[in-house]
């Protein structure tokens, strides 16, 4: 077992019917503040204007900043896996769909 690994519990997820289905999300806001980072995942439809936010999610920043590795950590192992992914638009600073 990696060393990384040792000290961390064993964790097991419950999920009811609802959270299991999940959510789809084709953008994402981005703010923050010194203590917190918010986002808001959301749907936009195309050929409209108006983004229903679907869920919030609140995070501290060193959660947040684990969050980032993990992620980029899962996207190269996926990249390795089925290839490179093209990003669809280049994200402003606060927001990405």
């Amino acid at each position: 077992m990696a060393e990384s690994n040792k000290n961390r519990p064993n964790i097991q997820l419950q999920l009811d019917d609802e959270v299991a289905n999940g959510q789809y999300a084709n953008m994402v806001f981005v703010n923050h503040n010194e203590n917190e980072f918010i986002l808001d995942f959301a749907f936009l439809q195309p050929g409209t204007r108006k983004a229903t936010v679907l869920s919030r999610i609140i995070s501290s920043p060193r959660h947040t900043k684990s969050l980032l590795g993990v992620l980029t950590k899962n996207l190269s192992r996926y990249e390795e896996k089925f290839g490179t992914i093209n990003a669809i638009s280049k994200p402003d600073s606060t927001s990405i769909h």
